[in-house]
Order: structure tokens, then sequence, then C-alpha cells
């Protein structure tokens, strides 16, 4: 990582107009004209219309980008009620995508909210170049892998996550990414305090601050989900690396073997298939089954609204950083725990 001190920031309204720089007046103030001119012109493409899309979809509008499509496929389900807030009463049958559009625009006029309701893997490549970023949601590995490497080929922000009941995770390809963090600058010592008692007091008194120009290089989902654990290194990595990395490669495996998550009404067999596809999959990642112990099974099913909240806010903000180059970004995974009720960021990937 390299970084520099920034030059001088633009000036002017930067295509932001009164009534604009009145509604988004708190967060200017919070990362700056810039980061919200930069933000208000970008289109961002946001697939799958559950509860983590439906929290996205609302912190991505609220903070005021140009434009928010959101696809999905799928029709409204019973257990979509239980955390997909967009969705109004009586809307069983219709599409996510249509049914969330209404609450969606409401919450800021001045975004534009479109829906789309084709299958995300009909999208020809061209189709998501109209973007500055793309985040997906319920949808399987091969999809995420696939768009993924579109993105990274036509410089698109990548990001995608979910939800599988207590647990969440959330990924982030930025390419090479450029960013600015605001530091604050330690004033030199004064002459004869050097060694004195007001030393450390004299660095740091200094409200003043400066911004920093900081770039970070992401890999790709694919490469992130083909760590090779067998050599010695990454043997010495597996103790620091959370148990959450194999659960979720578990339960995209589940996705792309049944063409679902793990359902309530199916405990008992889906149960059963999480623990095989568990064996199976981390022996063929070379580490040990209890590395997930047996009970991870009664946790991660159906989509919990408070960690869609949680997550969907994680999400969401990173999208906002990435958009706006303001801010650190988690480099690259993310991952929720609600039943501990903590989470943390794994860079994992190619060494």
């Amino acid at each position: 990582m390299v970084e520099q001190e920034e030059g001088g920031g633009s000036g002017g309204s930067g295509g932001i107009s009164e009534e604009e720089a009145a509604q988004y007046d708190r967060q200017i103030r919070l990362w700056g004209l810039e980061a919200q001119r930069r933000l208000r012109a970008s289109r961002v493409l946001l697939v799958g219309m559950k509860g983590l899309g439906a929290e996205v979809a609302k912190n991505l509008i609220l903070a005021g980008v140009k434009g928010l499509t959101m696809l999905d496929h799928q029709q409204v389900s019973p257990e979509d009620t239980r955390a997909q807030f967009l969705i109004p009463v009586g809307s069983l049958g219709r599409n996510r995508a249509e049914a969330s559009l209404e609450r969606a625009q409401n919450l800021n006029p001045m975004v534009e909210v479109k829906a789309d309701t084709e299958n995300i893997e009909n999208k020809a490549e061209d189709f998501f170049t109209q973007f500055d970023a793309v985040c997906l949601t319920c949808c399987s590995r091969h999809v995420m892998v696939k768009i993924d490497h579109i993105c990274h080929k036509n410089n698109i922000k990548f990001f995608t996550g979910d939800i599988f009941g207590y647990y969440g995770y959330t990924f982030a390809n930025l390419g090479a990414h450029e960013f600015v963090e605001e530091k604050t600058k330690v004033t030199k010592v004064s002459q004869g305090v050097e060694d004195g008692p007001d030393t450390k007091k004299a660095k740091l008194d200094s409200t003043e601050t400066t911004m920093v120009k900081k770039r970070v290089v992401f890999c790709q989902l694919k490469e992130a989900l083909a760590v090779d654990w067998s050599s010695e290194k990454a043997k010495a990595a597996l103790k620091r690396t959370s148990p959450d990395y194999f659960l979720l490669q578990v339960l995209l495996k589940f996705r792309s073997d049944k063409g679902r998550d793990p359902l309530p009404k199916s405990y008992a067999e889906d149960s059963e298939l999480l623990l095989h596809i568990r064996n199976e999959v981390l022996d063929s990642l070379g580490v040990g089954a209890d590395l997930l112990p047996d009970d991870f099974v009664s946790y991660c099913f159906s989509e919990m609204a408070p960690v869609c909240a949680v997550v969907g806010g994680v999400l969401g903000q990173e999208v906002v950083k990435a958009l706006s180059q303001r801010d650190p970004p988690h480099n690259n995974f993310f991952f929720f725990d609600g039943i501990k009720g903590n989470g943390l960021v794994e860079c994992l990937g190619p060494s």
C-alpha cells in the first residue's frame, strides 16, 4: 500500500444542486462534498431483493447514489415477509423487485430507482458496463464468480453478500482501488521540550487534519475461494482464519447442489445434507471437519432480520466508501456471527 498527501480539494458545487446540498447536508459534513459528488454520479446494480437486498437498497438510496437498479426474477414468498420491509402486505406472487419499487423510490425521490425482472444469468456482459458498482445477493457461486470476472475486466466495483440464519458475509473486489483517508497531523515538538513531560502532549494536541491518498489491490472472488490450505504458510494462517470462511464454502455448495438455501420446513433433511457437504468440502480443502462442529446446522436457516440489518449496513457502507473513494475499504471478506454478536474482516486469497 502506498500513500501520499493529497493536494487541495475541489471547489464549487461539484454538480450538486442547492436542493441536493440541503438533502445531503449531514453526510456532506461527514465525508465531504467531493465524496458526495462522486456518489451522486454513480449507478449501482443490486441483485436479489430478499431481506439483505432491501437493507442495502435502503442504505444506498438514502446515501444518494444517482441510480439504483434492483434486479430479481423471483416471486414474493411467505418467507420474504419476515425480513423484507420494502415489500407491502398482500404482495405474494408478485415479482420481488417490482413489489419493492414503490417503497424504495419513496425513500429518496432524488435517486432514480428501477426494477428489472430478468434473470441475472441471462444478462449479456455489456449490460453490466452501465454501472459503477454491482452488488449480488442470493446468487450461486458460479454466477458470482462469472460476474466478478466481468466486473474485474471492465473496472466495475464488485460486491456480494448473503445471510444464512444467524450468519452473514460480504466480499468485495475493487480491483486497484484508490481512496483518501483523513489523518490527524502530528505537530513538531517545540524546541526545548523534546525530552520533557510536554513532548507527548505537544504531538497530540493538534486538531489539524490532512487528506492522505492510498491505493490497495483486491483479488477476484474465484481466487479468494480457492485458497490452497496444504502449504506450510497456509496451515499457519489457518489458526487465525475464521471458521465462517469454511462455513460459507459449505453453504455455497449446498446452494449450488439444491438450487436453494436451507429451509426451515425441511430442517431434518437439510441438516443431514449440510453435515455431509461439510465433510466433503472441508476434506477437499485439506482441513479437518472438526473446524465446523455439528451444531453449526442449527444456526444457518432462513434470513434473520437483525442479521440482515447489520450485514446490510456494512455492505451498503462499503459500496458508499468505494464509490466516493473515501476511507479504507474492507479487503476482502467481512463475516458476521449473530450468535456471538461480532464481525471481523479477513483478507483471503493468493499469498
